[in-house]
């Protein structure tokens, strides 16, 4: 692995996840906090207006507008659009270095703990997130695939990765996870400055790994209304074992929905409030073993 120059901290691609918003702009208050004498930090605030208004977004999902022919395409020019090419232009700068690390923090209405979300399989952010869950066990590694059509912000370079705290509500501040990634932002940047000093700390070489695997829907009527809740047997169990016959949701009527799938499979963004609109209940996982 190469020197690592510059790391992104960016908060606020949803303007009402406040826990990145403010992180950032402690970060901006006091640099000297994230300031490594191997590398440079920069901190950035995504949705601006989002972030104004407290609202998720504007006119679309800033986090679904950084595929590579939206962000060519000048006949885009919704704000967040727009707002994607200038973040584009600040991580990317013509003729100079782009940044090496994109650490993009997010925060859920699900039971997600500390999440690290990372778009593949790179043996550098594995060992990463080996280092992290052994230093702090609240610490879990997903594996959300990276596909050509992906356009989140953290796909803008190689080692971006997405940090997911909660459960947290919207527009709400929880002091406890704001600590906790905090804490989390810190080891991060110290792992980064002991590599780039050939000093990689070791960690166990077995790490428990959260595969994406598909997503679920709430039951839905022909009109595409919802027809049912996350059953409370499931609600707040992200990352715990969902097992065939298992209750899944629960009707308006109170009549159990249970899981049919054909093995075990672990939940997680379960009951995500920012996902109705998009028609996911719950992201599915596998979970597995990997040697770092």
């Amino acid at each position: 692995m190469s020197q690592i120059e510059r790391v992104a901290i960016v908060g606020g691609n949803h303007g009402n996840e406040l826990t990145g918003v403010h992180l950032v702009k402690r970060f901006q208050q006091y640099p000297n906090l994230i300031n490594r004498a191997s590398f440079e930090t920069l901190t950035l605030l995504g949705n601006l207006k989002a972030i104004e208004k407290g609202k998720r977004y504007i006119d679309k999902d800033l986090n679904r507008c950084f595929t590579n022919q939206g962000l060519q395409n000048p006949q885009l020019s919704s704000y967040e659009d727009t707002r994607a090419k200038v973040i584009q232009q600040i991580l990317q700068p013509p003729n100079q270095p782009f940044v090496d690390v994109i650490v993009d923090l997010h925060s859920t209405t699900a039971n997600m703990g500390l999440s690290l979300i990372f778009s593949d399989m790179h043996p550098f952010l594995l060992r990463l997130g080996a280092y992290l869950s052994s230093i702090n066990p609240l610490v879990k590694v997903c594996i959300h695939q990276q596909s050509k059509e992906d356009s989140y912000l953290r796909c803008l370079c190689e080692l971006g990765f997405a940090i997911e705290v909660g459960a947290v509500a919207q527009n709400v501040l929880n002091a406890e996870l704001f600590q906790q990634t905090e804490q989390l932002i810190y080891a991060i940047l110290d792992y980064f400055e002991r590599c780039n000093q050939g000093n990689i700390p070791q960690t166990n070489s077995t790490l428990t790994l959260y595969q994406h695997i598909g997503t679920i829907d709430y039951p839905r009527s022909a009109r595409q209304e919802i027809q049912a809740m996350i059953h409370p047997q499931l609600q707040f169990r992200d990352y715990e074992p969902l097992n065939p016959g298992d209750p899944m949701f629960l009707t308006f009527e109170g009549k159990d929905i249970f899981y049919e799938g054909v093995s075990t499979v672990y939940p997680i963004f379960i009951n995500e409030a920012a996902y109705y609109e998009k028609g996911i209940a719950m992201h599915l996982s596998q979970k597995q073993q990997e040697i770092v």
